[in-house]
């Protein structure tokens, strides 16, 4: 599976994490590549032109809060990004709403915490039927 992943500065140190744990997966890293500040909408928007490229499937980003960048990737038309804190958030965002964007506060996740995240949005399925009909809805309003 390929997945594209952007941090700004406050996600960066957590994202390079992410990537080495996350080793048997390919990561398509938008940036950033330091810790240096940077601007959290430029890497929304590099992630979400990959997935809507067919470049990778999905998507990780990172910010303090995980409100800002969340906010900048849904502003894409099938796009369904969803700020995650816990495991069950992450399983259910996957399964009952469709994400294709998995969004971690940076400042509020330990490196472990984000690690079971990761896992359990990964390992969920969509499951489509009545919830596919709400993706719909959404891009249809």
């Amino acid at each position: 599976m390929k997945i594209s992943i952007g941090a700004d500065h406050r996600g960066f140190q957590l994202k390079a994490e992410i990537i080495k744990h996350f080793s048997d997966h390919t990561w398509l890293d938008v940036g950033a590549h330091s810790a240096d500040r940077t601007d959290y909408p430029i890497f929304a928007h590099e992630v979400c032109k990959n997935i809507i490229a067919g470049k990778t499937e999905y998507g990780i980003l990172l910010c303090g809060s995980g409100i800002g960048i969340a906010m900048a990737a849904n502003r894409f038309k099938g796009i369904y990004a969803g700020l995650c804190w816990n495991e069950e958030i992450a399983r259910l965002a996957k399964q009952d709403d469709g994400t294709n964007v998995l969004v971690l506060p940076a400042d509020f996740v330990s490196t472990h915490q984000a690690f079971s995240i990761i896992k359990a949005w990964l390992d969920a399925d969509f499951k489509g039927g009545v919830y596919q009909k709400r993706l719909e809805m959404i891009e249809n309003f």
